[in-house]
């Protein structure tokens, strides 16, 4: 079968398609059929080695499809099942082997790309807002990249718990999307010299409660300095590379601050709150409360493409890799 697969860590170009032999599963496992995998900042880090990862190394840590056979002792999914995955590498690839305990059963009314491209960001926007900061009516957040994958998908979360989003782009265009996403307000980051006076302006001269910061090294000073005493910094990620070592200090001069640097892992590590989460996901997607927007749809041989065009901000929305190019050209053609 067909697979992306990386024996050195570095820049997209590492990102190869190879010929592998077919996966076979093992006891508690299931082999999966891959209809569509999420391009995420999480497959950029294992990439660049951000990540320590063994090689030859087959990205992608989100994936949908169906399950085609099963190993010994399996009981949590059966051959002809719709699942999806997050967490779990090798969704680059025509087919993945996946710990059947970590599959999620997909409701008849939610498609592989619909799963691929809301189950990591989706249920990473479920922890945000429910448990590493609880999100209350009222609340006024920040929310950085807000017209990336996740900026949109917590920007709608935030509206929908009754909170006022300001968000943060690259771009005017970026900006509307924002705004349509729910944002109250939108600040274009490289049309002020002050980030933080900016949002401070923006409500009434105060500090906000808690700011959600999935870029890291640009913008984890700003965010510091936006948040009121006893504030919240959710470092989730580091688009924009690894935050520099500070002197804890500064939290306490900043109006004891409280920084938490979460990780999905953690939050879906039992099964049941793995489902509960993914069950709420796809609740929300039914009732519209999510919009998934997915912008982008790669071959597997476009691999290094889309990792490039994520890097560099040209995208909104999500990205998927689709190992069924033909059923790629056919989608670009019917959006046209």
């Amino acid at each position: 079968m067909r697979a992306i697969q990386m024996s050195e860590v570095g820049g997209p170009e590492v990102l190869r398609l190879v010929d592998i032999d077919q996966p076979t599963p093992g006891p508690g496992q299931a082999v999966v059929e891959v209809a569509a995998s999420g391009v995420n900042f999480l497959d950029v880090y294992h990439r660049e080695g951000r990540y320590s990862v063994p090689l030859p190394f087959t990205p992608g840590a989100e994936g949908a499809g169906t399950v085609v056979e099963v190993g010994p002792g399996v009981a949590d999914v059966a051959v002809g099942d719709r699942v999806g995955w997050v967490e779990i590498p090798g969704a680059y690839a025509e087919r993945a082997v996946v710990d059947s305990s970590r599959l999620v059963p997909l409701p008849d009314d939610i498609g592989f790309e619909t799963a691929a491209a809301v189950l990591l960001q989706g249920m990473t926007a479920h922890y945000l807002v429910k448990d590493a900061y609880p999100v209350q009516g009222g609340d006024t957040v920040l929310v950085h990249a807000a017209a990336g994958g996740m900026g949109l998908l917590l920007t709608q979360l935030i509206t929908h718990l009754g909170g006022r989003v300001i968000g943060t782009t690259s771009t005017t265009a970026k900006a509307e999307l924002a705004k349509r996403a729910g944002a109250a307000e939108v600040i274009l980051s490289s049309a002020v010299d002050d980030l933080a006076a900016e949002v401070r302006r923006l409500n009434g001269g105060q500090g906000l409660p808690v700011v959600f910061d999935g870029v890291g090294a640009h913008t984890f000073d700003a965010s510091l300095a936006s948040l009121r005493t006893r504030g919240h910094l959710v470092l989730f990620g580091a688009a924009s590379g690894a935050v520099p070592p500070f002197d804890p200090i500064r939290l306490a001069h900043g109006g004891s601050l409280t920084l938490i640097r979460p990780s999905l892992g953690h939050y879906i590590a039992d099964r049941s709150e793995l489902l509960r989460r993914a069950a709420d996901v796809f609740e929300w997607v039914r009732s519209k409360a999510l919009e998934v927007t997915v912008t982008g749809r790669y071959a597997l041989s476009e691999a290094a493409r889309a990792h490039s065009d994520l890097e560099a901000r040209r995208t909104t929305g999500k990205l998927l890799v689709v190992p069924d190019a033909a059923a790629v050209g056919r989608r670009e053609e019917t959006q046209s």
